[in-house]
């Protein structure tokens, strides 16, 4: 291997680096909000890639039929809760009127847009919008039908329920997409000579929208009155609620950036590789990779070893391509043996 081939490994690697961060730390930010650990992340990188793909060969996304129908069970389940609480009669109108709002006029509005405006002669910013708008409020609708009424389970119980979501989701992605790959059209063509390595314009758009995101996120968690009441659940979730801060609020916020976090991924990586209905699950596996080594609560540990898969990854392509899937995951042993022996054992009651 020369300096040329290790640069262009190198490229390849943060490239995929980055979308395996910010995988990670939507995997973080769930299971420190919610103790859920997100199985399920890797199919909305899959939904968000093939919605995008579906409309710019002008289809029509089924995965807005999966919003109405995930909207539709949401309210009946919302409703449902309502009816029985405890709450006055004016307040359970209002709260049923917000929920019909949220669940049922709002999925319905998004499936009137793209039935009426999602053709390929939209303009790529629009449809990159309109994608999120589609799948992102799939991950609060599916908190509250797993995840919400299970809150004070175990953490064994809602890892079952995840799986459990995952095959649901990966069975409804055949459904809807079939089993056909897509990509997409890339959001830039062009090509920079930086010294002797080449580097594309998608590649740059990846790492700039990422390190925007993170950024983002940063921000949001630091400056923001809904953000510190994130940290504050992830970090006490009983002293939260006790201050009057909503659990359920916090965990329903959480699956929505966990969301919003996997489609940008799969929007993003969808011109460089062709996007199956399955292909979330490795993608999300290997940011799941990222999140062990940050403990699942540390997101600047997480982000960076995130882009130690990435680099991981693309070398091991070179050296041993066969095995590259297992040298990745083999990461994942000496750290959980580090840290079984350098952490303390916390019984799950007293978290």
């Amino acid at each position: 291997m020369d300096l040329s081939i290790a640069a262009i490994l190198a490229q390849d690697g943060i490239t995929s680096g980055a979308v395996y961060a910010l995988l990670a730390l939507a995997l973080v930010l769930v299971f420190s909000v919610t103790r859920v650990i997100f199985i399920p992340q890797g199919e909305f990188v899959a939904f968000g890639a093939l919605t995008l793909a579906a409309i710019q060969a002008d289809k029509f996304p089924l995965s807005a039929t999966l919003l109405v129908a995930l909207g539709a069970l949401s309210f009946i389940q919302e409703a449902a809760a309502v009816m029985f609480g405890r709450s006055g009669e004016t307040r359970k109108v209002r709260q049923i009127g917000v929920a019909l709002l949220k669940f049922v006029l709002l999925p319905l509005a998004i499936y009137a847009v793209t039935r009426w405006y999602g053709h390929a002669t939209l303009a790529m910013p629009l449809q990159v919008l309109l994608t999120l708008l589609i799948v992102v409020p799939m991950g609060p609708m599916i908190y509250r039908l797993a995840f919400q009424p299970l809150a004070e389970a175990s953490t064994l119980v809602l890892l079952i329920v995840s799986v459990a979501v995952h095959y649901a989701l990966i069975g409804i992605g055949l459904l809807m997409f079939g089993a056909e790959g897509s990509r997409t059209t890339p959001f830039s063509d062009a090509r920079f000579d930086i010294g002797g390595l080449t580097v594309s314009g998608q590649s740059c758009v990846i790492i700039a929208v990422s390190l925007l995101l993170i950024i983002a996120l940063y921000l949001y968690f630091e400056r923001t009155l809904s953000g510190k009441a994130l940290r504050a659940t992830a970090v006490n979730r009983l002293g939260a609620r006790l201050v009057g801060i909503g659990t359920a609020q916090a965990g329903r916020l959480a699956f929505t950036l966990a969301a919003a976090l996997g489609a940008l991924c799969g929007i993003l990586i969808a011109p460089l590789t062709t996007v199956y209905y399955d292909s979330g699950f490795l993608i999300g596996l290997k940011g799941f990779v990222g999140a062990i080594i940050g403990g699942l609560g540390s997101y600047p540990v997480a982000a960076a070893g995130a882009l130690l898969v990435g680099l991981l990854e693309s070398y091991s392509s070179f050296w041993a391509s066969a095995f590259k899937e297992v040298i990745v995951f083999t990461l994942i042993i000496p750290v959980l043996l580090w840290r079984s022996l350098t952490s303390k054992q916390v019984d799950e009651g007293d978290q």
